[in-house]
C-alpha cells in the first residue's frame, strides 16, 4: 500500500516467480495484496443465518381434567427444552363441559398461564407435536377427539403430513387402557399423514422395574390417577421428560431434513 495508508496501491513492481516454489519468505512478506472487494451472495447468507438460528416448535397439547395429564406435560416441556434448538409450547384444547358439571366432577380449576389453543390452524405453525389426554374406556377423553374432529380443513389440505407425533395418556385404574389409549388414537395421525413416534424402551432401566406402580408404555408416558387423588410419581414424571427430550430431538432431525 502506498504511505498515509490510503487505497492506492504501491507503484513498486515485483517480479512474477515462475513457480509457488521460487517464492522466498522475503518476497512474500513484499507481495501485492489484492484490493479486489470479496463478493458475496446475500441470499446464500440469508439462508445459512436462518438455518443456524431457526427454532423448531413442539407442540405439547393436552386435555387434563384433574391435573394428571398437566403434570406430564409440564416435564415434557422441561426435557424437550433442554434440547438446543428447540421450542416446545404447552396449549390446552377447549373444554366441552359447562363449569357446574365440572364442579360435580371435582375437577379442580385450570391453571390460566397455559393458554387454550386458539385454534386448530395453530397446529400449522410447528413441527411436531405431543399429545396428552385422559382415557374413557380405553380411548381419548372426549374433549380431546372433539379437538381433533375440528381438524378437518388442516386434513383437507393436508397441512400436517409429514410431521411427527406422540402421545402421553392418563388412566385411572392399571389395567385401564395406557396401551390401547394411545394406540386408538394413532388412527388421528395416519388420516392426517403424520408420522407416529413412540418412545419403545428407550427410557432404559426405568422402563423394566417392577417394584412400583408406574405408568407408561412402548407408546409414550403415562401416569395412574386412580380415583383422581393420586400423584404422578417421580419415576412416571422422569418418563415424560424423557419422552420430551426424546421427542425434541426427533423432530429437530427430521424437521432439518
Amino acid at each position: 500500500m502506498g504511505k498515509g495508508g490510503g487505497c492506492v496501491p504501491s507503484k513498486k513492481k515485483f517480479p512474477k516467480p515462475t513457480t509457488a516454489a521460487a517464492v522466498s519468505d522475503d518476497d512474500e512478506d513484499n507481495l501485492p495484496q489484492s484490493t479486489a472487494p470479496t463478493t458475496t451472495n446475500a441470499a446464500d447468507d440469508s439462508v445459512a443465518t436462518t438455518t443456524r438460528t431457526r427454532s423448531f416448535k413442539l407442540f405439547i397439547v393436552f386435555y387434563s381434567m384433574y391435573g394428571h395429564v398437566e403434570g406430564l406435560a409440564r416435564r415434557m416441556k422441561r426435557g424437550a427444552d433442554s434440547v438446543d434448538g428447540v421450542d416446545a409450547v404447552m396449549y390446552r384444547v377447549p373444554e366441552t363441559m359447562s363449569d357446574d358439571v365440572l364442579a360435580k366432577m371435582l375437577a379442580p380449576p385450570k391453571d390460566d398461564s397455559i393458554p387454550v389453543i386458539g385454534s386448530p390452524e395453530d397446529l400449522a405453525g410447528a413441527d411436531g407435536f405431543l399429545f396428552g389426554f385422559p382415557t374413557r374406556y380405553g380411548s381419548m377423553a372426549a374433549q380431546m377427539k372433539a379437538f381433533f374432529d375440528s381438524t378437518g380443513q388442516l386434513w383437507r389440505e393436508q397441512k400436517l403430513a409429514g410431521k411427527a407425533a406422540g402421545f402421553f395418556v392418563s388412566t385411572g385404574t392399571q389395567g385401564g387402557g395406557q396401551e390401547t389409549t394411545a394406540w386408538t388414537a394413532i388412527t388421528q395421525l395416519a388420516h392426517h399423514g403424520m408420522l407416529f413416534v413412540p418412545i419403545g424402551y428407550t427410557f432404559g432401566a426405568g422402563m423394566f422395574k417392577m417394584d412400583s406402580i408406574r405408568g407408561g408404555s412402548p407408546y409414550g408416558a403415562g401416569v395412574f390417577a386412580g380415583d383422581g387423588t393420586r400423584e404422578p410419581s417421580e419415576t412416571e414424571l422422569a418418563l415424560a421428560e424423557h419422552q420430551g427430550k426424546y421427542m425434541a430431538a426427533m423432530v429437530k432431525r427430521l424437521a432439518q431434513g
